[in-house]
């Protein structure tokens, strides 16, 4: 009898709400539902994932099993144990989501709200494809890092800052094998290359298939923690892989990649016309 008074007395309250407040009521739930949207996508493909699904179960069992179904004096101490475990959980949060922490306030610290402007767009990302041609085809180790809307002036300044105008040659010098800078990833900042050298962040997650080398795990770590767009070349097969908000492609041609990069800048691809003017096979500079 008290959990049907208890379940009748839920409904009338929700009722209540949306006959005296409904615009109010729906703006609230609007918010919550793109709040936890957010923090699901965020979370998605993270250690925290699994975290948060525990939590939500138990959080929905307490809710139900005590808030709606027992009345207002009953079940007190289970109340009061109730409330002292949520006491509790979120201060385990904060320990348990201390990385995932980092990388958020990271994007809100970093995050550039005005897009590049006057950027040959097209241009770079024929250069790109050229370079990333070029290494795939001779078998050439590479790791690129194109920045969009959050900042990796983390990563940067532990590397060699070049700031360079972008090119397929500069791409390919840097990571010819006996490169003081060939091993670590570059840094492409609109129309041009800002860091070579650079360490990107090696992912911790456990489900990645073992055959992984260190610069694939350095991709899906760096796209772990910030929006860019990361493409590596493998050195034992010369295949292509793009790293994406922690989701790696792998085995990708030249026509997947351009729809790619032209995605991440924002541009249409070129005419045949226009692409042609543009060398793929690029001559190494400073090679011999």
């Amino acid at each position: 009898m008290d959990y049907d008074l208890g379940i009748i007395n839920v409904l009338r309250r929700l009722i209540g709400y949306f006959q005296t407040e409904p615009l109010q009521v729906a703006f609230e739930l609007l918010v919550i539902a793109f709040v936890v949207t957010m923090i699901l996508r965020f979370l998605r493909g993270t250690r925290g994932a699994r975290v948060v699904k525990g939590l939500a179960l138990v959080l929905v069992v307490g809710t139900v099993g005590i808030q709606l179904l027992a009345g207002e004096d009953s079940l007190s101490r289970l109340r009061l144990l109730y409330d002292s475990f949520l006491t509790l959980a979120s201060v385990m949060l904060v320990v348990v989501f201390a990385p995932e922490l980092r990388r958020a306030f990271m994007r809100l610290g970093e995050a550039s709200f005005f897009t590049q402007g006057g950027v040959r767009r097209a241009r770079v990302v024929e250069e790109i494809v050229a370079a990333i041609q070029y290494l795939s085809r001779n078998k050439i180790g590479a790791l690129v890092a194109i920045e969009r809307q959050v900042g990796l002036r983390g990563i940067v300044e532990v590397g060699t800052r070049l700031d360079a105008e972008l090119s397929a040659s500069l791409l390919n010098t840097i990571f010819w094998p006996g490169s003081a800078l060939h091993d670590l990833g570059v840094v492409i900042q609109g129309d041009r290359v800002i860091a070579a050298g650079v360490q990107f962040p090696l992912s911790e997650r456990e489900d990645l298939p073992r055959e992984l080398g260190s610069r694939h795990r350095a991709a899906i770590g760096l796209s772990e923690e910030a929006d860019a767009l990361i493409l590596v070349v493998s050195e034992e097969t010369g295949t292509i892989s793009v790293a994406e908000r922690g989701v790696l492609r792998r085995n990708l041609t030249i026509d997947d990649l351009r729809p790619e990069l032209n995605h991440a800048f924002g541009q249409l691809t070129l005419s045949e016309s226009e692409r042609s003017t543009t060398t793929t096979d690029t001559p190494l500079a400073g090679k011999g």
